[in-house]
């Protein structure tokens, strides 16, 4: 059975960091692309970081110089640090698996930043 599971959202200030785990399990998993989407209230979902099996990462500009993407393979695990955060961050963040004609997404964590 394939799991996506997200972890380490939360309320964080305006300036600070949060650190998102996503840990895939039945799938082999450095085959893997892998990604983190977002999704605000009233908004649409959006790629925010990408990184392919072979590590090459990509960012949507929004995020470019404050978040980075980054896989352990030996732990199945793909991560986002998050620093500088702004009230725009706020959103669900969905970790995204994904290979040829097939995909799996996780349940989503919640990050909310304010003051």
């Amino acid at each position: 059975q394939v799991q996506v599971v997200e972890s380490g959202g939360g309320l964080v200030q305006p300036g600070g960091s949060l650190r998102l785990s996503c840990a895939a399990s039945g799938i082999i998993f450095r085959i893997f692309g892998m990604d983190w989407y977002r999704q605000a209230p009233g908004k649409e979902r959006e790629l925010v970081a990408a990184i392919t099996s072979g590590g090459d990462m990509n960012y949507a500009d929004s995020v470019k110089g404050r978040f980075t993407i980054s896989r352990d393979n030996a732990k199945n695990t793909v991560y986002l640090q998050m620093n500088s955060l702004k009230p725009e961050d706020t959103a669900v963040y969905y970790c995204h698996a994904r290979a040829v004609l097939i995909e799996y997404w996780g349940q989503g964590t919640q990050v909310t930043v304010s003051s």
